[in-house]
């Protein structure tokens, strides 16, 4: 399955937006990369097995599912996920980039390429069902992990 979406961050012009700088926004992602229990509320533990230059091995337990993803951090500009298949998981990929497609504007743009099968002509209409439910679902966490990186950075935790 593949899906894309985008959500705007900074709409210049807009008093009820109160603008993130790409620093906090930055530092807001990697938080979420390393971690992702202050996002999400079944995240167990999380485990940090290597750091390098731009680079993260992370092991996330949430319940009995285990996930382990290998995240490349390219500053200011994209998170790059690449989750281990295993036999709880199918694995795939997850990129957030950041877009400043106009002066003062910024955008948030997620990625998910996931073997989840999306026009199967087996598939019943359950399966299909599953698809639009995941894809709301990772809407909804990425819509939510950037309203807590703007509460953060509005309570001055992001630099």
């Amino acid at each position: 399955m593949y899906f894309e979406h985008a959500v705007v961050i900074n709409e210049p012009g807009n008093p009820l937006v109160t603008p993130l700088s790409i620093e906090q926004l930055w530092n807001g992602l990697v938080l979420r990369a390393e971690a992702p229990d202050l996002f999400l509320d079944h995240v167990d533990e999380v485990r940090i097995l290597e750091r390098s230059a731009g680079v993260l091995l992370r092991e996330m337990q949430m319940g009995n599912l285990m996930v382990r993803d290998r995240i490349k951090l390219t500053p200011h500009q994209s998170v790059h996920h690449d989750t281990e298949a295993n036999e709880q998981h199918q694995g795939g990929t997850l990129t957030i980039t950041i877009e400043v497609p106009e002066a003062e504007q910024l955008l948030v743009r997620f990625v998910y390429n996931t073997p989840v099968e999306e026009h199967d002509p087996q598939a019943g209409e359950g399966e299909a069902n599953y698809v639009a439910y995941l894809k709301a679902a990772y809407r909804n966490m990425d819509v939510e992990a950037l309203r807590k990186i703007r509460s953060m950075a509005e309570a001055g935790e992001l630099g």
